[in-house]
């Protein structure tokens, strides 16, 4: 059976040239960073190699880049740190209605010790206002968190307008950029970005490795105590084969992202097409311009999402649903429903994003199957593409709606 990968914002496979310096650090180069023989020598370079081309990647300098083990710790670090650091000038966060759930369950353990957050509402398009932003601000605002770019829609927020307003209000900006970093072009210094977030598994790094990058001058409490270990912001012996092959992902994305940036937009472009004639009552979601390059995002009226996803999995196709039941719950997405969709519209969304291994006739092979797998479901579909209401319709793979 024909495997086409189409998840590449969930994970994307580890780099050949990544996966065989892991390897190597992995068996040959062992050493502790810390220890002051030639083996630590030897793999602290090595570390601070790596340092150097995340650095690199978002036009950081070395010592603002902070090893993690990945975007979760990264934003919590981010929220609590600042949070903690800065409790005596004020205890009020800005945040927005679409971030990542590490970004919103942590700001909800904050307002558990006291902190203040405003969530900011997005418009149909998953597009924070720069306006919402200017008005959420107080006297007591400490820290702006807004993702770069949204997970599942892909839209891209305008991170410089918010930025701007930050740097002029005195005020700390963060940006989960997760989704974004190693795929489009980011410079913190011009988009006026305090800290950032990053994962090395979404630019086809290894698993359990991140960045948090820290502004040189920015008032934040370290991670976690024990050893000197990140400059003792981070203690803890590093995970050197995570942190080189982090940086041996990063100085392969810098040069090739205009190559990549073109090649999967092309592809992205011709699925979008591809659907959007093959297939009736659909909307596509997340901003039709302003989106990653990879991004496709679709609600298929009169269908489930898990059931599109079930479907195309039989066909050797793999993608993600806007919808929760496969992970247990019986809500629809968060990101969706914040811009407007209806419970029902949302529970039939489809998210496929692709990445630079994917081909032409990969897309030419989805296009063949996905309209055939939409027209049965429809079909079988009590309400029918022809019903001129949307209904709560069951969730066929777990009963949910």
């Amino acid at each position: 059976m024909k495997r086409v990968y189409f998840d590449h914002s969930a994970t994307t496979p580890v780099d050949s040239e990544v996966a065989k310096l892991i390897l190597e650090y992995m068996t040959d180069k062992f050493g502790n960073p810390s220890s002051i023989h030639s083996f630590g020598r030897e793999v602290r370079k090595s570390v601070e190699e790596a340092r150097d081309k995340v650095a690199a990647l978002i036009g950081a300098q070395a010592k603002e880049i902070f090893f993690t083990s990945g975007g979760t710790e990264a934003d919590n670090w981010a929220l609590k740190g600042i949070a903690a650091a800065n409790r005596k000038k004020g205890n009020h966060i800005i945040t927005s209605s679409i971030e990542h759930h590490a970004i919103l369950h942590t700001c909800e353990y904050l307002e558990k010790q006291g902190f203040s957050v405003t969530y900011l509402p997005v418009d149909e398009n998953a597009r924070v206002n720069v306006e919402d932003v200017k008005k959420a601000i107080t006297d007591q605002t400490i820290l702006i968190s807004v993702m770069f770019a949204n997970n599942e829609v892909g839209t891209i927020q305008p991170i410089k307008e918010i930025g701007k307003i930050a740097k002029e209000k005195g005020i700390y900006f963060h940006t989960d950029a997760v989704q974004a970093v190693g795929h489009y072009p980011i410079d913190v210094n011009e988009y006026n970005i305090d800290l950032l977030t990053l994962a090395g598994h979404k630019f086809y790094g290894p698993k359990g490795v991140g960045a948090l990058y820290i502004r040189r001058g920015v008032k934040i409490t370290s991670f976690q105590q024990g050893g000197a270990q990140e400059r003792t912001m981070r203690a803890g012996t590093e995970n050197v084969p995570g942190i080189v092959g982090l940086g041996k992902a990063a100085e392969i994305a810098k040069l090739n992202m205009e190559k990549e940036i073109a090649h999967v937009r092309t592809l992205k472009n011709k699925l979008i097409k591809g659907i959007t004639e093959k297939i009736p009552d659909i909307k596509l979601n997340g901003h039709p311009e302003l989106r990653m390059p990879g991004n496709v995002n679709f609600s298929f009226l009169y269908v489930e999402g898990e059931s599109l996803l079930l479907n195309l999995d039989l066909k050797g196709i793999a993608a993600s649903s806007g919808s929760a039941c496969t992970s247990g719950s019986l809500d629809p997405s968060h990101v969706l429903l914040s811009m407007g969709l209806t419970h029902e519209v949302a529970h039939g969304s489809l998210r496929l994003s692709l990445g630079r291994g994917n081909t032409e006739e990969e897309i030419d092979y989805c296009l063949e199957v996905l309209p055939e797998i939409v027209a049965r479901l429809r079909s079988m579909s009590p309400l029918g593409a022809g019903s001129s209401t949307i209904e709560s319709n069951p969730c066929s793979s777990c009963g949910g709606h």
